[in-house]
């Protein structure tokens, strides 16, 4: 019964095994990636959805939570604008 569901769990070809590959050479389907620099993985964004939830949170409960929330949005915005001015610089 399993036996046909394995290749939804194990596909032959994982999408970055033809990263290198040259375009002849690539799966009917796929395209090989562009040659472009990819913004570096961040925890901002994360940071200012929590702040904006304990901001709102805050509203709720206490003014602590809320100057929590307030602080971290405030740190995660200003954090995500200096790395973007950074890696807009470098390139």
């Amino acid at each position: 019964m399993l036996a046909g569901l394995e290749s939804l769990w194990w596909p032959e070809q994982t999408p970055n095994e033809h990263m290198n590959a040259d375009p002849e050479e690539v799966s009917q389907g796929w395209e090989p990636l562009p040659d472009e620099k990819l913004p570096r993985p961040t925890y901002f964004p994360a940071g200012l959805a929590m702040g904006v939830t304990f901001f709102f949170w805050g509203f709720i409960t206490s003014w602590v939570i809320l100057a929590v929330g307030a602080a971290l949005f405030i740190a995660s915005l200003a954090g995500w604008i200096t790395e973007i001015r950074r890696e807009r610089r470098e390139s």
